[in-house]
């Protein structure tokens, strides 16, 4: 299970285990625009949807989601994840923010944040993130985080840039 996740605090947010009181969080963002063009409809259409949705992902030690909220308001601006995903030799990281959060900086925030927090110990040679060519925004946030493209892969039929974070040869963001 992924109970054991550490609390991540930064200049402006605080990163939290993805828990059920999260749900409406869920709800909301997945039904996004963005979420749906660049990650895919999850078909969650309520607080139950949602629910289930949370708690299948705490049974699974291989999927890590923190909810993301401001530090000032404790408002809820969306998802950071670190997945072992079957596909990938490493973890892949990942972020959602809802509309109206985006374009703040908080997503380069929180998954800088993110990155240093999952590989202080040392245990990750790289971190990985599969994104859609036409997700502009979300390349150039990897880039930010010293991300660099690898190479293509095929997802489910869809052709996704793999990008890379060696860390034992980079700087840690």
């Amino acid at each position: 299970m992924s109970l054991g996740l550490p609390s991540i605090i930064t200049t402006r947010l605080s990163l939290s285990p993805l828990s059920e009181v999260d749900a409406e969080l869920i709800l909301h963002l997945l039904n996004t625009e963005g979420w749906l063009q660049f990650i895919g409809e999850r078909n969650i259409k309520s607080l139950e949807d949602a629910l289930a949705y949370i708690r299948k992902i705490r049974l699974d030690s291989s999927i890590n989601y923190w909810a993301g909220r401001e530090k000032e308001s404790n408002k809820p601006i969306g998802v950071f994840t670190f997945i072992k995903r079957s596909y990938l030799n490493h973890h892949d990281i990942g972020f959602g923010l809802l509309p109206e959060f985006m374009n703040k900086g908080y997503a380069l925030e929180g998954a800088k944040a993110l990155v240093n927090e999952m590989t202080r110990d040392n245990k990750h040679e790289q971190v990985l993130a599969t994104v859609f060519r036409e997700n502009d925004r979300s390349i150039k946030l990897l880039q930010k985080l010293g991300l660099e493209f690898e190479r293509k892969i095929e997802l489910d039929g869809k052709i996704v840039d793999l990008y890379t974070l060696n860390l034992h040869t980079s700087m840690t963001p």
